[in-house]
């Protein structure tokens, strides 16, 4: 995958405005604030070609971010409570015109914030994904903010909640790139399929 040829696409805030799906996609997912952005950021090797902010419930949009074999796909956070509910239901339509309209999805990557459980909208996210059969992994953000018994705590409650489903996850870092190499990996072997 030829991270270095990415550029911003497009923002997509209805499901009649999505891109042709004429590349391999693959999706970032995930609670408002665990992480997208930054996440989407080290994998691209850029500062800012994914917006990052420390407020809650700004990405509004889809964001499309075009390589020359691949697209990257970053959805709206969900489960933040200070947005109107005309907006939750903007966003619920937009994701779900998104997942249904036949798209050459590769990987949906489920964001999580390692050092928290799960939430009910964490797992209906997963749920979802494993309804419809689409192929995702969850990733673990944040691991620098744990000091080492921390995270083999964390990590060990990960595996007990995804071990059972066969669930995929890795941990990862954006402030110092832990698990970039790992995740490139998934990414590459789920473009190529």
């Amino acid at each position: 995958m030829n991270y270095q040829s990415a550029v911003f696409e497009m923002s997509a805030g209805k499901a009649n405005q999505l891109p042709l799906s004429d590349l391999p996609e693959i999706v970032f997912s995930g609670k408002s604030n665990v992480g997208k952005s930054s996440l989407i950021n080290k994998l691209l090797n850029r500062k800012s070609i994914a917006r990052v902010s420390a407020t809650p419930g700004k990405t509004t949009t889809i964001n499309f971010f075009k390589m020359k074999d691949a697209r990257f796909v970053d959805l709206p956070g969900y489960g933040y409570a200070k947005v109107s509910n005309v907006e939750k239901q903007r966003w619920s339509e937009l994701i779900e015109g998104y997942f249904s309209s036949g798209r050459n999805i590769k990987l949906v990557i489920e964001i999580l914030d390692i050092r928290h459980e799960p939430t009910a909208e964490d797992f209906d996210m997963i749920n979802y994904l494993i309804e419809k059969d689409l192929p995702f992994m969850v990733v673990c953000t944040k691991k620098d903010k744990l000091n080492k018994t921390q995270l083999s705590e964390r990590v060990k409650a990960f595996h007990e909640l995804f071990d059972e489903n066969d669930i995929d996850f890795i941990c990862f870092s954006s402030s110092n790139g832990e698990g970039v190499e790992e995740l490139k990996k998934y990414l590459e072997n789920a473009a190529q399929n």
